[in-house]
């Protein structure tokens, strides 16, 4: 976090979208306007809005909608897809079981990772091998998520070469052998709403998702029109609402991302209180690097500040297993 930003900037991606894969794409204003747009915002706020995006809106609201239906269920039907170490991490957990500096946060959720095959990457992997865990209720549940799953990665890719460029790059520096097989993560959540908690006959804390930051490189929102929740920590201290724009994805920049760059961009202190009585529906889609390979700064980004490497190379995947298996506190 960069500043004592008081709102999130909302970016329009439209030309990226539309020249990114062109090798002329440095040659176009609409293109160079949108990556100092980036730039700024990941050196200010580490969270920005994008709208041009060119997803569906049937399909955004159609995710939610699926995700309501499931999470609508009876519990019973719902733990038909239980999340388990022998799962690779990947399923249904209950509210009370994802926890964050310690303490139960109060959502429910289904965790899905880019499928890993057994032996996929040897040891490295092991913790997280397995398929995803889709209900057969809502019946279209698989298709639609499988869907927007295919579309998010793109989108994501997309925005990361603008982010290659904002940083002194090729727009292709987080492709290849840095994220050309890129790792995902989709966290599929439920937040109660606030009379809903404290009917509950189980202690938590008021925090739907505790303050942290995220684990790769760039995170996707898609969020509720009409509950205010994510918070997101300015340099003051100070609480600032990431407020739904119909339209638009919230993005905001991960911890590989701050070592890539060198401390250039660094990920901001976000958290989730519902303390509305509507439940809340937020499904977040997180874009990363290959699973292997190591994060250490970029060349461009070392000599921005006088070649000082301020970061060690960290392995992505060795960062997301530790993060996993320490993240749930799992009830049988």
């Amino acid at each position: 976090m960069g500043s004592d930003f008081q709102a999130i900037p909302i970016i329009d991606v439209g030309p990226l979208m539309d020249k990114c894969d062109d090798p002329k794409m440095v040659e176009n204003q609409g293109v160079l306007k949108v990556v100092r747009e980036l730039d700024e915002a990941c050196r200010e706020t580490g969270f920005f809005y994008v709208r041009g995006h060119g997803i569906p809106e049937s399909l955004v609201s159609e995710v939610k909608d699926v995700t309501r239906k499931f999470f609508d269920l009876p519990f019973t039907e719902k733990l038909k897809i239980k999340m388990s170490p022998a799962t690779g991490y990947r399923g249904y957990q209950r509210i009370g079981e994802n926890v964050t500096l310690g303490k139960p946060d109060i959502h429910e959720a289904i965790d899905c990772y880019r499928p890993l095959k057994h032996g996929e990457y040897g040891s490295l992997g092991k913790v997280m091998e397995g398929q995803n865990l889709w209900p057969d209720n809502p019946s279209n549940f698989k298709s639609v998520m499988e869907e927007y799953i295919s579309l998010l990665k793109e989108l994501a890719r997309k925005i990361m070469r603008g982010i290659a460029l904002a940083l002194g790059g090729s727009s292709e520096t987080f492709e290849g052998e840095r994220a050309g097989d890129p790792f995902w993560v989709m966290r599929i959540i439920g937040y109660p709403g606030l009379s809903n908690v404290n009917n509950s006959e189980m202690q938590f804390n008021d925090i739907g998702c505790g303050a942290h930051t995220d684990y790769g490189l760039l995170t996707l929102v898609n969020q509720d029109d009409d509950v205010h929740a994510l918070q997101v920590k300015n340099q003051a201290g100070e609480w600032i609402y990431a407020v739904p724009v119909p339209g638009t994805f919230v993005c905001n920049i991960g911890d590989m991302l701050k070592i890539w760059s060198n401390g250039i961009y660094k990920p901001t202190i976000h958290r989730v209180v519902n303390n509305n009585p509507k439940y809340r529906v937020s499904v977040v889609f997180f874009y990363e690097q290959n699973f292997d390979t190591a994060a250490e700064p970029l060349d461009s980004c070392k000599e921005k500040v006088g070649g000082v490497v301020k970061y060690e190379r960290v392995v992505y995947g060795e960062h997301l297993v530790g993060k996993v298996t320490s993240n749930f506190c799992i009830v049988d």
